[in-house]
């Protein structure tokens, strides 16, 4: 049989970490957490469950997900955060591939979101196809601080795998409002460095653009307040990332007219 190393990043995920792990029972021959200092019982649950657990400070989503794989021993790696789970499909789909073999390098997995407990398949929010599922031999996660992806050759084509993995985006709305505002503030700093022009109403604009293609062209109107609130928090996060990501900018041609 074939055997799996499980990765998660955590942070005071107490809430959710637990159904977690439990869902890679019999999945995982191996889980490694690497905890961004965790204040409440993460790492002990993670502990009592034989996780090896790494304590590392958060420099971005990437690099996190890197290190995490740096540490595993088995060759296929299955990549999964705190707030995140495997559907008992995706359990079935991923032990069939244990037994069989694996034919492939890459698989891909669907992620089904929930907003404050609500399963979202609009607004861009479903299928939200994943690489999650790889041989570190020929794939690894690149180092953005957001948008990370796994990384690969053109030649390898991904592999589409039955389930869900299960995301529990927040609990409630002002949870999920400080993790759009952390994000937001994690682009700008890469929106900051990019030789492009930010003028003053391009906030706006990406703001509105990201407004309607989550409500209107991928369906949030059908959701209802759900979908208004998420469309919203989209507008919100561009506004937000272009708004400091030009403050920054402005910043740093300050520093240098200071330097001269």
């Amino acid at each position: 049989m074939n055997k799996i190393s499980a990765t998660i990043l955590a942070y005071n995920e107490e809430k959710h970490i637990g159904a977690c792990l439990e869902s890679l029972r019999g999945v995982a021959d191996e889980i490694i957490v690497v905890d961004s200092g965790s204040t409440d019982h993460t790492v002990e649950i993670c502990e009592k469950f034989g996780c090896r657990v790494s304590t590392r400070k958060f420099d971005g989503f990437g690099a996190q997900r890197q290190y995490a794989t740096s540490l595993t021993t088995h060759q296929y790696i299955l990549s999964i955060d705190a707030d995140e789970l495997l559907s008992p499909a995706l359990q079935e789909s991923i032990k069939k591939l244990k037994d069989d073999g694996f034919g492939h390098r890459v698989y891909s997995i669907s992620r089904l979101n929930f907003y404050c407990g609500i399963p979202v398949r609009r607004c861009g929010w479903y299928p939200d196809r994943q690489i999650r599922l790889f041989d570190k031999r020929y794939a690894n996660w690149n180092l953005r601080d957001v948008s990370e992806t796994v990384i690969f050759r053109d030649s390898v084509r991904p592999e589409f795998i039955d389930g869900d993995i299960l995301h529990h985006r927040c609990d409630t709305r002002e949870q999920y409002e400080r993790v759009v505002a952390s994000h937001a503030a994690m682009k700008a700093k890469v929106l900051s460095v990019r030789d492009e022009n930010i003028s003053v109403v391009s906030p706006f604009i990406h703001g509105l653009k990201a407004f309607w293609h989550s409500f209107v062209r991928e369906g949030g109107i059908f959701e209802g307040k759900v979908g208004r609130e998420i469309s919203m928090q989209s507008y919100r996060s561009e506004l937000l990332a272009y708004t400091t990501a030009r403050k920054l900018k402005a910043g740093n041609g300050q520093s240098k007219d200071d330097r001269k």
